[in-house]
């Protein structure tokens, strides 16, 4: 079965947060850390992959992601720090 994940980076100072929805994560993940994700990762040096989870179908990940997009950065925060309180990269080890 084809899995789907909605996924939180960050930059290095841990000062933005981008959510993204891909059907690949491995490999999306790849193109923000080089430079081939979208101009805001790229712009603002997103790639550092901080959360993500897991969905079955594409549009529980789409609602997942568009949920996570309308909530406050407050809200992303307390969701990373329950999961990743030291906010590593959790891609450090694939590439």
């Amino acid at each position: 079965m084809k899995s789907y994940y909605v996924y939180l980076l960050t930059n290095k100072n841990n000062t933005v947060i981008y959510t993204g929805f891909t059907n690949d994560l491995k490999r999306r993940i790849w193109e923000h850390k080089f430079d081939k994700g979208s101009k805001f990762t790229t712009k603002y040096n997103c790639n550092k992959l901080i959360y993500y989870e897991e969905f079955n179908t594409p549009y529980d990940g789409i609602a997942r992601e568009k949920q996570l997009k309308g909530g406050s950065r407050a809200k992303k925060e307390a969701l990373i720090n329950l999961e990743n309180s030291q906010w590593s990269d959790l891609s450090i080890d694939w590439y």
